[in-house]
């Protein structure tokens, strides 16, 4: 069968319609004109793979990675950067006006400074019986072994070739998680010589404390940007940090307001949080291990100016949704890296009475189809 890519749907998928049918096309671009196999039916949907580029948009480029296609890490190097800005844009678009009702004229999204070679944090899978190290294969949990990858700063592909050289044997062994910082490699489980050491990373003036256990953000080099929109102008007597990991926003919201409380359930984060803290001499913020429900259930938190949420991708709780309509703050700021759970919080929110003051994507994920989302709301 031929089609033609009318547009790129959220979750990267080229959109085209055949026979009275709605045809996801995975691995296309805008304009395409490809002959597609069908790989399963859903209803009135169905999912296809390209066989042949019989005509290519103008969008579309040749990948430069050899296991493009192959590897699940990347879905959109068949774009040009300026295609896969425009695709993000309309993707945030897309969920929110489809999950919320929220139109939007247009959404902007920042471009990373560095569009390849930004990964700054993987997870490397490991098949001891194949001796391959990499990523899943798409939509399999097969690893396609990978001995460059076009993503990854210089830091980790170095890392990755000196891991490749000797890998562990550990037939146990499962994946690897690693992060560079300004002092190096952190690597969890340790192996081939690199350790879970600490690692410092200064953004925005900010220093950081982590290493491979805790999470931080992939695309150092967008931080700034991102950080700046968060936070604009926003002061006060008290800011609430939640799902605030190890302090990415819980740092320069304690020179904004008097008092800051960051809640995160992961303990290891919260106790990089503090100990960023500590350094910076910020003695005006309490970190709170715990569940983001359990603490809504049990906190006793009345008054609140502002509230950043930094929620994981399925979103926040409704608890948490709710515990924030509670406090009625002036302000809420949301970053997500889901358009369309992001969605559906704010549908909640604006349903609490809020209004969404200003729509944002940030490139934090180059050569996917994912974007990091920030949205600024004022009480109503």
């Amino acid at each position: 069968m031929i089609v033609d890519i009318e547009r790129i749907l959220p979750g990267g998928l080229g959109l085209a319609h055949a026979e009275g049918k709605t045809i996801f096309v995975a691995l296309a671009a805008k304009g395409d004109r490809v002959r597609i196999q069908m790989d399963r039916e859903q209803g009135n949907v169905q999912f296809a793979s390209i066989t042949e580029i019989i005509k290519p948009g103008s969008e579309r480029i040749e990948p430069p990675c050899p296991y493009f296609g192959r590897c699940g890490g990347c879905d959109f190097q068949q774009m040009t950067y300026e295609a896969q800005l425009q695709a993000k844009g309309e993707i945030i678009k897309d969920c929110l006006h489809r999950i919320a009702r929220i139109d939007l004229p247009e959404v902007v999204v920042v471009p990373s400074p560095q569009p390849w070679h930004y990964r700054a944090r993987a997870t490397w899978q490991f098949d001891f019986e194949k001796q391959a190290l990499g990523y899943y294969e798409r939509g399999s949990r097969r690893v396609c072994d990978v001995a460059e990858c076009a993503v990854l700063v210089p830091e980790l592909q170095r890392t990755l070739e000196q891991v490749r050289g000797k890998l562990p044997d550990d037939p146990e062994l499962k994946h690897l998680d690693v992060v560079v910082g300004d002092l190096g490699v952190s690597m969890a489980p340790g192996v081939g010589g690199f350790q879970t050491s600490e690692l410092t990373l200064n953004i925005a003036n900010e220093t950081y404390a982590y290493n491979a256990e805790a999470f931080f953000q992939v695309n150092q080099a967008i931080l700034n940007n991102l950080v700046s929109f968060a936070l604009q102008d926003y002061t006060g007597d008290a800011a609430l940090d939640l799902y605030c990991g190890a302090g990415l926003f819980t740092l320069p919201l304690a020179r904004r307001f008097k008092k800051v409380v960051g809640v995160e359930s992961n303990p290891v984060a919260t106790r990089f949080a503090r100990r960023s803290l500590q350094h910076a001499e910020l003695t005006n913020v309490n970190v709170v291990t715990a569940s983001l429900s359990g603490w809504f259930r049990s906190q006793s938190v009345k008054e609140i100016d502002f509230v950043l949420l930094d929620p994981p991708r399925a979103g926040a709780e409704s608890i948490v949704i709710k515990g924030i309509l509670q406090l009625k703050p002036s302000a809420i700021c949301y970053v997500s890296c889901d358009p369309a759970t992001l969605a559906r919080d704010l549908k909640k929110l604006i349903g609490g009475g809020f209004k969404i003051i200003e729509v944002r994507g940030f490139d934090m994920f180059p050569q996917t189809h994912h974007v990091e989302t920030v949205v600024h709301l004022a009480a109503g």
